[in-house]
């Protein structure tokens, strides 16, 4: 598909910098073949249509990454719950735990699109995901994988690994995970191996783990001290805290993903700085569980920072802009939580390169993929002051247009591909048999 981008700020990115630069792209076979600057707001006036695509001004950003989603959570709208949501346990043995069991290939599915749908609405179109369906563990990354390519999404795919439902349940996850990595990736899905948490796995499990990463040259995805007790109750099943666990089994490494980290002391920060992995921060989710917030402050700078949502929602802009005024919250000062936001920007990039090293850049020869946020800026616009705007403008705008290698995945809004009201009412469909599930449970 070949056509042309007119009227756009094209923020390109060079050495870890932003420049704004006003003018037209051409698009040709998902590459972006050529960038024709000019003075703002000398703009073009050319037909829109197919073969042109007018930005009236408005701004276009590389795509956003969800580094932590739980595709399987996304039917968890409205369910019959009962019993005591009073502590982090409790709201895992009486929600997600139960969720996930009621699972089968179809409910998967169906959370699956429901899950690119609001990725792409929001601007999201790289996804890495912890996925659990223990009811229905084998096929199911295929599945999810199957969705994210009939949307043409990339994604980085696990299945997390438990003993919380036997030592069968943990061979067949362990399995799913490496049946999916030996035949179901590719140049737009990767995986790495999944793990639930270090208070769901005993040492046995850790170390089988530990034969997979080393000879897969894998990294994991695993929730870390979202809570106290992942700490209190890995110390009474592995006899240490888990980022000590997590080290002893060398499971710690540059492509791994930590997800939380809020119970994290100095020691902990040197072995995971040391190990060069990252951590994923979830702040609407931790909100909501109320499990509390770390001091954004004291982590080491050197270790990578990047943000999700938990399953909780796709709307990656919106966590992006809670951790901006969070850290400001936290007696930063403006300067400190620029500095702070520009960090996981680039830290961001950074690491999805390891999975993808053709993440654009938004220069000419690169991948097509990006977003046309429906933002014109009010005010000159320039390197030296894009993050006034990126963080007080664009987040707080909605993707307008969402473009993948190319192709047109979302305009002015609408999106480009089958029919979206039959796609929801087959969600629907499969989401009452999973309320229906689950309600008697």
């Amino acid at each position: 598909m070949n056509y042309k981008i007119i009227n756009a700020w094209i923020c390109k990115i060079t050495n870890d910098e932003i420049t704004p630069v006003f003018g037209d792209f051409t698009v040709e076979n998902g590459i972006i073949t050529g960038i024709n600057e000019r003075n703002f707001p000398d703009y073009a006036i050319e037909k829109d249509n197919g073969k042109v695509i007018d930005a009236g001004g408005r701004v276009v950003t590389v795509p956003l990454v969800n580094f932590h989603d739980h595709i399987y959570s996304r039917l968890a709208k409205g369910l019959p719950l009962q019993g005591d949501f009073g502590s982090f346990q409790n709201i895992l043995k009486n929600l997600w735990w139960k969720l996930d069991l009621a699972l089968d290939l179809e409910t998967v599915k169906a959370s699956a699109q429901m899950a690119v749908l609001e990725s792409i609405r929001n601007g999201v179109t790289y996804i890495f995901d912890h996925h659990a369906s223990p009811s229905a563990t084998e096929n199911s990354l295929k599945t999810i994988s199957g969705v994210m390519r009939d949307f043409n999404l990339r994604g980085v795919l696990c299945f997390e690994t438990s003993d919380r439902n036997g030592k069968e349940k943990t061979t067949q996850a362990f399995e799913e995970n490496f049946n999916f990595y030996k035949n179901f990736t590719g140049e737009n899905i990767k995986s790495m191996l999944g793990l639930h948490a270090s208070f769901t796995l005993d040492d046995d499990s850790l170390a089988t783990a530990e034969k997979y990463i080393k000879e897969n040259d894998w990294g994991i995805h695993i929730h870390l001290c979202e809570d106290v007790s992942d700490r209190t109750i890995s110390r009474e099943i592995g006899d240490d805290f888990p980022v000590q666990r997590l080290s002893k089994f060398n499971l710690l490494n540059k492509k791994s993903i930590l997800a939380h980290g809020i119970y994290l002391t100095e020691t902990d920060y040197k072995i995971i700085k040391e190990n060069g992995s990252a951590i994923v921060y979830n702040i609407d989710s931790n909100l909501n569980n109320s499990v509390g917030l770390p001091t954004y402050a004291n982590v080491p700078r050197e270790i990578p920072i990047l943000t999700g949502t938990d399953g909780m929602h796709a709307n990656i802009a919106r966590a992006l802009k809670q951790l901006f005024l969070i850290y400001r919250y936290q007696s930063n000062s403006f300067e400190d939580t620029f500095d702070f936001l520009i960090k996981i920007f680039f830290d961001q990039i950074k690491f999805v390169r390891q999975y993808f090293p053709d993440f654009t850049n938004l220069n000419t020869g690169d991948r097509a993929d990006f977003v046309i946020w429906d933002y014109v800026p009010p005010t000159p616009f320039s390197e030296n002051n894009f993050w006034g705007h990126y963080v007080y403008g664009i987040l707080e705008r909605n993707p307008r247009t969402v473009v993948q290698n190319g192709e047109i995945l979302m305009r002015d809004f609408q999106f480009q591909f089958g029919n979206e009201k039959e796609i929801w009412k087959e969600i629907y469909n499969f989401g009452k048999i999973l309320f229906d599930r689950f309600n008697k449970k």
